[in-house]
């Protein structure tokens, strides 16, 4: 299935059962596209089951309780419509994409209580993130903006809001040949790409970015814990950008990036070596298990 993501054959749920994908829309004055009043998840189903899911739908809850706005479905309710679209649609293997947002209703300005929290769940067929720099590493760029103060917005959800930058550094990433870009935090410590976590190695030891101003990813906790059971030290702590220089491989760690090696950070070079492969294999038997 291609094309334009509004224009398929499939189902789609949304505020309580299943519609014609075509048919799955929302009004123009939605609240959440005026005013990024809106959380989200993103899910791959592997052989019929979606790993974490139970996690993604929890966080689903606490993202739209940060937010304030209190999605009116429980974990099992979520759980039950995304397995309706995967069934609906014929999948063992998709990504999925559950989405809350504020609606249209009686409020049009930045206050929104009296609009309905609405939720939808939609899956796709989607390969691999970045291509095939699972085989020789992704190459990123150097992002100008930087992640947020948790003091300014709350960086522990999955908010839509959060995701203007990523975006934006995306796009101009991919414009110097790029696939994705890493960002500093508000302090100037390296934190996160546009969509995934990320990890070094050095001398046999990992070291990742604490989650203090980033979203601490479900793949990364997983991740984390794979190399833990391995006997791998892992420090998690503020690295500083000059010390991309002394680190020998690189990851990223992402639901839709998966594990991904990364060859390149702007002038800073990294091998996908035997840990990074070694990552990578285990977490794809992970998930199919």
């Amino acid at each position: 299935m291609a094309g334009s993501y509004e224009d398929r054959d499939g189902k789609i749920w949304m505020d309580g059962g299943l519609v014609d994908w075509r048919d799955a829309k929302v009004h123009i004055l939605t609240h959440a596209m005026h005013y990024a009043s809106s959380v989200f998840e993103g899910e791959r189903c592997y052989n019929g089951k979606i790993f974490k899911s139970v996690e993604h739908s929890e966080r689903l809850l606490r993202s739209g309780a940060l937010l304030d706005m209190p999605i009116p479905y429980t974990v099992a309710e979520i759980e039950a419509a995304k397995y309706a679209v995967l069934e609906a649609n014929g999948w063992d293997d998709a990504y999925v994409r559950v989405i809350a947002w504020r609606g249209a209703g009686e409020d049009m300005g930045v206050a929104s209580n009296k609009n309905p929290v609405r939720m939808a769940v939609a899956a796709w067929e989607w390969g691999a993130y970045y291509g095939d720099a699972k085989m020789k590493g992704a190459k990123l760029d150097i992002a100008k903006w930087k992640r947020p103060s948790p003091e300014t917005i709350p960086t522990a959800a999955k908010a839509a809001g959060l995701y203007m930058i990523c975006t934006m550094s995306k796009h101009a990433a991919e414009a110097k040949g790029c696939s994705d870009a890493l960002f500093m935090d508000y302090r100037g410590y390296v934190a996160e790409a546009t969509g995934a976590n990320i990890f070094f190695v050095k001398n046999g030891e990992v070291h990742t970015p604490i989650p203090d101003a980033i979203l601490n990813g479900i793949t990364r906790q997983t991740v984390i814990e794979m190399l833990k059971q391995k006997g791998i030290t892992v420090h998690e702590r503020r690295i500083l950008p000059e010390e991309l220089d002394g680190f020998e491989q690189c990851w990223l760690t992402g639901t839709a990036a998966e594990v991904t090696p990364v060859g390149q950070i702007g002038d800073y070079t990294f091998e996908v070596g035997a840990l990074t492969r070694d990552i990578a294999e285990s977490y794809e038997m992970l998930v199919r298990s």
